[in-house]
């Protein structure tokens, strides 16, 4: 992106830690120059409205091509410390939607419930969401998910999944994730919560 400081958002006056986010448009044709990805905005737009504490991304437009999905996200994961990976694009049953094997092939356990909630989201929008292979797993101390292609999907999905990645990313001793709770409000477990810093006296 032209703009840099898209790649940046959140505040430092809250509990949370800085996180690193990765973000990455799978699409022979985006990273062609063909067309403008709109997929990667869109979940960067996302990031912006939603979380609340500071953030940095790290964001790619790669081609359908396992073996570069696959090392993508090792170097997301392993190189730049993101510790929640979003891809967009490549989920579906073509012969050249290969996203959710490359996503599988680099993480050492799966999460087959995001998968699950994800198409349940989707179905209620549209019949073919059934064709989604949409899966998530991690990598290390790395969630990675894979969300759908397009821009009105994609927000419809993450709004209501993201409700529980901040406590998955604590379990993955990741950085502490707080949430604009307008937009979404993240659900954690008590023994998760951390207090709000108190408020400076006047």
């Amino acid at each position: 992106m032209s703009d840099p400081t898209a790649l940046r958002g959140g505040i430092d006056e809250t509990v949370g830690d800085e996180a690193t986010f990765g973000v990455v448009t799978v699409s022979d044709r985006a990273s062609a120059g063909v067309y403008e990805d709109l997929s990667g905005p869109a979940i960067l737009n996302f990031f912006r409205e939603a979380v609340k504490s500071s953030w940095r991304a790290v964001y790619r437009v790669i081609p359908d091509e396992k073996s570069e999905i696959e090392s993508t996200l090792k170097t997301l994961c392993d190189k730049e410390g993101c510790c929640f990976i979003v891809t967009t694009g490549g989920t579906g049953p073509a012969p050249r939607d290969v996203t959710p094997e490359a996503t599988e092939a680099v993480c050492s356990r799966m999460m087959p419930g995001y998968g699950e909630l994800m198409r349940n989201i989707s179905l209620r929008h549209v019949p073919t969401a059934v064709l989604s292979r949409q899966t998530a797993g991690m990598r290390g101390k790395s969630l990675i998910l894979n969300l759908p292609g397009k821009p009105k999907a994609i927000r419809e999905t993450i709004d209501e999944v993201f409700v529980s990645i901040p406590a998955c990313i604590d379990l993955l001793e990741g950085p502490y994730i707080v949430t604009n709770e307008a937009v979404v409000k993240a659900f954690r477990p008590p023994g998760l919560i951390r207090q709000e810093k108190p408020a400076p006296a006047a």
